[in-house]
């Protein structure tokens, strides 16, 4: 045999060793575990609008209005956390309220006011239609909740939040698009709680005026009927 030739025998072995070399190494791979992928952390361009967005809007309304700024009216940290907690409050006499219907603690809920005693406060259309009993004893029992508001405004107790900024006060920093969780009773998990509160109740609004059901109906069936059954 001559060299050329045994050039040319040797190369398909050369060609099927490296083959064979290659697939044991692709096999032995296929069992190991793989290495951690390191992925860079990016932050989305949504979450970087939506960051700045009560700064620009507290700062906005600032310039715009700063005597209503300054007492905290408006787009603002302070009227957000009242806003909140109406909210909450909201929430809470709803269920009361489904309780008290529920196990009849309204007197004669159907019962039309008459307006010849109680005047045109009583009237839904001047003198064609008065509002019921039940609407009544809710509607007062949300004007005594109303004055803890009203006191906060204008005569509040020492351990009392004030409604307003002081003159000089200055209002607390935006809580941003999401604030940061901290368990337990501060004020992150009342501006959580409060802003849930809020979108709760659009949320619910929107969906009984748009359908026809009657709010306290939905919020029943939202609580998987629970409402009226406890």
């Amino acid at each position: 045999r001559t060299p050329a030739a045994a050039s040319q025998t040797s190369q398909p072995r050369q060609t099927m060793k490296a083959a064979l070399v290659a697939a044991s190494v692709t096999l032995a791979g296929a069992f190991t575990a793989p290495a951690p992928r390191v992925v860079p952390r990016t932050t989305s361009p949504t979450a970087l609008r939506a960051e700045p967005v009560f700064e620009e809007a507290t700062a906005k309304f600032k310039a715009d209005f700063p005597a209503f700024n300054a007492y905290g009216w408006g787009v603002s940290t302070k009227a957000e956390r009242w806003n909140g907690r109406h909210a909450m409050f909201g929430w809470l006499f709803i269920i009361c309220t489904g309780y008290a219907q529920a196990h009849g603690l309204i007197p004669e809920p159907d019962k039309l006011l008459d307006t010849s005693v109680w005047g045109t406060l009583a009237e839904i259309t001047p003198r064609v239609s008065s509002i019921t009993n039940e609407r009544a004893i809710i509607l007062v029992a949300n004007i005594h909740a109303l004055m803890v508001s009203l006191c906060a405004a204008f005569c509040p107790l020492p351990f009392q939040d004030t409604l307003l900024l002081e003159p000089g006060e200055a209002d607390e920093e935006p809580a941003g698009f999401v604030p940061p969780y901290t368990p337990g009773i501060n004020a992150n998990a009342e501006m959580i709680n409060g802003r849930l509160a809020m979108l709760g109740i659009v949320a619910v609004t929107a969906y009984s005026v748009g359908t026809g059901t009657p709010f306290l109906t939905v919020v029943d069936q939202l609580l998987g009927g629970k409402l009226y059954s406890f």
